[in-house]
């Protein structure tokens, strides 16, 4: 297996974690495993979470699908997120985790979120989310590249990778809010690759990745320092009503080069309450 965690979800004192070919569910803050799933269909998987129905909902980016699976493992269904056969353009006697580059990537699904029941996807390409079960019902973002898409009461919450937190109202799935980092920010340093958000009441902690070279130029289009000017790799928390940075907590003193995610932390005394 590919040793690279992605996104995951923290729902109910159970952490689902995907790496690029691997599911695990912990329970926390023990880190008793309590499910692991390898499928030869995983490739460069990004996202894990549960559904209402009690199943694993998983964006398997590098084949464009997102799956639904049981907790041994079955695949339930299948959603080519572009439409159409999901297996076309693939075959399915290979063993897509043998470091099988499907690249690039028609939409590159990257966060998989409920709302109201639906399924929904994050699409990277198309900078939009679309519901799987309902087709047709989609939150078109339209501004650079999307990741994301934290459900906070009646608000969704995206990111783009040049900086801006998308904020979409539930009932009518229109973006409400745009943030624009940048601009709070101030720096002549270009922020980062920004994807991973974690809403605590009024503050947002948005995870940046220091940006680094890459073959395929359209991703880092928007960049306009060059790669000259970074900074590093590290999480960064601001006020939404004040517009203002709080305060950043640099990860690259611990090793840690890329942010998929962000976790509130569950203590001992959570998990022995309830």
């Amino acid at each position: 297996p590919v040793i690279l965690f992605k996104s995951g979800t923290l729902v109910d004192r159970q952490l689902y974690l995907s790496t690029q070919t691997e599911v695990l569910v912990y329970d926390v803050p023990s880190f008793t495993q309590r499910a692991y799933i390898s499928l030869p269909i995983f490739n460069d998987v990004h996202h894990v979470r549960p559904t209402p129905a009690g199943t694993l909902l998983v964006a398997n980016t590098g084949l464009d699908m997102v799956l639904e699976l049981s907790w041994q493992g079955a695949v339930l269904r299948e959603w080519n997120v572009v439409g159409g056969d999901p297996w076309q353009g693939f075959q399915r006697d290979i063993d897509y985790r043998k470091g099988v580059s499907t690249k690039p990537h028609k939409a590159n699904p990257n966060y998989v979120f409920v709302l109201e029941q639906d399924l929904w996807v994050t699409r990277f390409v198309q900078r939009d989310a679309i519901s799987l079960t309902t087709p047709g019902d989609r939150i078109a973002i339209d501004l650079e590249k999307v990741h994301d898409g934290v459900v906070d009461q009646a608000e969704v919450f995206f990111t783009t990778v040049d900086g801006n937190v998308v904020v979409v109202d539930v009932p009518s799935r229109q973006v409400r809010e745009v943030i624009d980092l940048n601009a709070i920010d101030r720096r002549e340093n270009t922020l980062g690759w920004c994807r991973s958000i974690h809403v605590d009441g009024d503050n947002l902690w948005v995870g940046f990745s220091r940006l680094r070279p890459t073959r395929i130029r359209d991703n880092v289009s928007w960049v306009k320092n060059g790669f000259r000017r970074m900074l590093p790799t590290r999480i960064a928390c601001y006020s939404r009503s004040q517009s203002t940075l709080l305060c950043e907590i640099d990860l690259e003193p611990y090793d840690l080069n890329a942010v998929f995610g962000i976790y509130p932390v569950p203590t001992v005394a959570d998990a022995t309450s309830s």
